[in-house]
């Protein structure tokens, strides 16, 4: 199995288990610390070879992200869009977050 170095793209759960693997801890051992089967931790260090696009789509808003933007835009409030979502005004607050963090850094990186 090779090591991928760019390891920018993968997702934590594969960076950490990539990490140990990388130290040498068995495939076993990871598979016990993480709750999981060796087959998935097996599985999952060979998904970090599959190569990603790197390209910064995946910073791309994703629907929820561009309609909770577009309300509040409008100028509804964090509780009544929480309310057209049945979620809670909390998740609708870490949701516009993370939307205007993925356009700040998708601002950055166009420069």
């Amino acid at each position: 199995m090779s090591i991928q170095n760019d390891t920018y793209a993968l997702r934590p759960i594969e960076r950490r288990v990539l990490d140990l693997y990388n130290q040498g801890v068995h495939v076993e051992e990871i598979a016990a610390r993480f709750n999981k089967s060796t087959e998935f931790v097996g599985r999952l260090l060979t998904w970090t070879d599959i190569p990603r696009n790197g390209n910064g789509e995946e910073r791309d808003l994703n629907p929820i992200e561009r309609r909770v933007l577009d309300m509040r835009a409008e100028g509804q409030t964090r509780a009544e869009i929480a309310e057209k979502f049945k979620k809670t005004e909390r998740y609708i607050r870490q949701v516009e977050g993370l939307a205007h963090f993925k356009e700040g850094q998708r601002l950055l990186s166009d420069g």
